[in-house]
């Protein structure tokens, strides 16, 4: 069974999210329980990305309503090395959300939109017209994520309404692409323009936009895969209000400073800014827009990124004396999070929790890691060999299903099927009395083209799983695929 990945701007997400934990390279573990301390500036960022592999990143630090210090490390491309500085530009992926919600409440202020006012009453969207309930979302809606729509749509199909709009929290990218379209019909301009007004010439953001500018080639970080392998850069040429922001560190933070310091919204629009909309679980709450972590001193404002090569994260205390935006351009990049968070906050880390990415120094992460290395330079038999080695070298909760399991995933991600089912069978070997080994060994053998394997693995999983109903499903699919392939 596939693990559940945090919601994110690239993934949708309703349901309740696995608590897996991953770490590094089996050499470094002694090395990193030395390490934890609370990190010192620059230098120590770049200690962190090389031992998380993590191509490039910046940290702006928030201190009173400040940036008090913009730390960079690594390299923008691993093609030609440039070096990550302040000014270099990142894509900033759903912290874009958080500049639409700002223009939203600007908008509301100016009596330009209501907060519970159907957005199908202002500007019909011909993307959602096929689901009346549509016609019941609200900015309210959207802003805290209960629209009912999903992340994304897939590909080439129809945008689906997943639940009765708003009743429950579903992060979606769908729904801001509706409030931007609703905006630009009402107000006759476009989000750029919209964004500049209402923010980037407010708070001084002289290196954002939603659109790609001339300067950004000189200063881009291209987005990475996990193995340090540079991906294209989509240059975009269009706005778009779920992910497609382009900004520095320092530029977001001042964004963050701004819209706790700022005088512009009226009080009751301010209050319902940061008041929780609705329970995201797991002590996290969403306010319009805003991601929502309760402190002793109120409501602090949060929301993170991950688009393709890129992670980000923004977060700033109620009162704007402690705050962080960190920016990276690695698939890997949340893996320091956690500590990046310690150092600079230094207080509950409900939501770096809530987000449930991997840790780098996390001995099952470490495990997978250190597996995917030698399955790329020995292939299957490498990884027996040094599969019991490690069990003489990393701690005993290093070794668990999870960690072969996450490692098959992400071999899948890269589209390496073949050796994604050897590492799920050897995983169904060292775990044959549960069933998520063979739910995940029954998902890989479907992309290899093996279906009747992937039915005797799903209904092993079943067997030993009753209560898998992802399993079930996929025993129906699988039969009637069959069926449909025999004529019987």
């Amino acid at each position: 069974m596939i693990p559940e990945e945090p919601p994110s701007g690239s993934a949708l997400n309703a349901w309740p999210m696995r608590r897996l934990k991953f770490i590094l390279s089996g050499a470094l573990f002694g090395v990193l329980l030395l390490s934890v301390a609370r990190v010192a500036p620059a230098q120590d960022l770049s200690r962190l990305i090389e031992e998380a592999e993590i191509t490039g990143a910046v940290l702006a630090v928030i201190e009173d309503g400040e940036v008090v210090r913009v730390d960079a490390a690594g390299v923008r491309s691993t093609q030609t090395n440039p070096p990550i500085t302040e000014d270099t530009v990142f894509e900033a992926e759903s912290l874009s959300k958080l500049i639409v919600a700002w223009i939203a409440l600007r908008l509301m202020e100016e009596d330009v939109l209501d907060l519970d006012q159907p957005l199908s009453e202002l500007a019909p969207w011909p993307d959602a017209q096929h689901d009346v309930r549509y016609q019941r979302i609200t900015p309210r809606m959207v802003l805290s994520h209960t629209s009912g729509f999903p992340n994304f749509r897939a590909s080439g199909q129809q945008l689906p309404i997943l639940y009765e709009p708003g009743t429950y929290f579903t992060y979606s990218g769908e729904g801001f692409l509706f409030l931007q379209h609703v905006m630009e019909a009402v107000t006759y301009s476009s989000l750029e323009e919209l964004a500049r007004k209402y923010v980037f010439e407010p708070f001084g953001m002289t290196s954002s936009s939603f659109i790609w500018q001339s300067d950004f080639g000189s200063r881009i970080a291209v987005g990475h895969t996990d193995m340090d392998e540079a991906l294209d850069k989509f240059v975009p040429q269009s706005a778009n209000a779920a992910v497609g922001l382009h900004t520095t560190a320092r530029d977001y933070a001042r964004f963050m400073t701004g819209v706790l310091a700022s005088d512009e919204l009226g009080r009751r629009l301010r209050r319902e800014m940061s008041l929780a909309q609705v329970d995201a679980l797991d002590g996290i709450f969403w306010g319009l827009g805003f991601g929502i972590q309760p402190t002793l001193d109120g409501s602090a404002l949060w929301e993170w990124g991950d688009n393709a090569g890129y992670k980000s994260f923004a977060y700033i205390e109620p009162d704007a004396s402690k705050g962080l935006v960190y920016l990276s351009n690695s698939a890997n990049g949340m893996l320091i999070l956690h500590e990046l968070f310690e150092e600079v906050i230094s207080g509950p880390q409900t939501a770096v929790r809530w987000l449930n990415y991997q840790q780098y120094d996390d001995p099952v992460y470490q495990l997978g890691r250190r597996l995917h290395y030698e399955l790329l330079a020995g292939g299957m038999d490498a990884v027996r060999a040094d599969y019991d080695v490690a069990t003489t070298e990393l701690p005993a909760e290093a070794f668990e299903e999870g960690a072969l399991n996450a490692l098959g995933y992400r071999l899948l991600r890269q589209g390496m099927v073949e050796e994604a089912v050897d590492i799920f069978r050897f995983n169904v070997e060292l775990y044959p009395e549960s069933g998520n080994p063979y739910d995940s060994l029954g998902e890989a053998l479907i992309a290899a083209g093996d279906l009747e394997g992937a039915l005797e693995n799903y209904e092993t999983s079943v067997r030993l799983d009753p209560g898998n109903d992802n399993g079930v499903a996929m025993i129906s699919y699988l039969e009637a695929q069959l069926e449909a392939a025999t004529g019987r």
